[in-house]
């Protein structure tokens, strides 16, 4: 029990995806908890989401939908440190207001 301790991730968010986290609608807010608990445990690659993947010239970023129809949701988190397994959630909110160029 104590190795799976050793081996989980940390997951924070930053201050502006704590505040976007505050108004997502509850079946959103929902699997936005999930996908934190299995960040968590298994680690930044989580190709079982709806349209996982890295973004492009953004190293160690990855964004997945966090639900089908419209509207769609997203979120997308950074590995700021792998040796000490610490991510964070940077955006949380709609895909339409997205701006996956401006996220750091």
């Amino acid at each position: 029990m104590a190795s799976e301790q050793e081996s989980s991730w940390q997951v924070k968010f930053t201050g502006k995806a704590k505040k976007q986290k505050e108004n997502l609608p509850i079946a959103i807010a929902a699997a936005l908890y999930a996908l934190r608990k299995e960040l968590a445990v298994e680690g930044p690659e989580r190709i079982n989401w709806p349209h996982y993947g890295k973004i492009k010239g953004k190293p160690d970023m990855y964004h997945c939908h966090l639900n089908w129809g419209r509207p769609c949701y997203v979120a997308v988190w950074k590995v700021t440190n792998r040796s000490v397994k610490l991510m964070e959630i940077r955006y949380v909110g709609t895909h339409e207001n997205a701006d996956y160029r401006r996220i750091d």
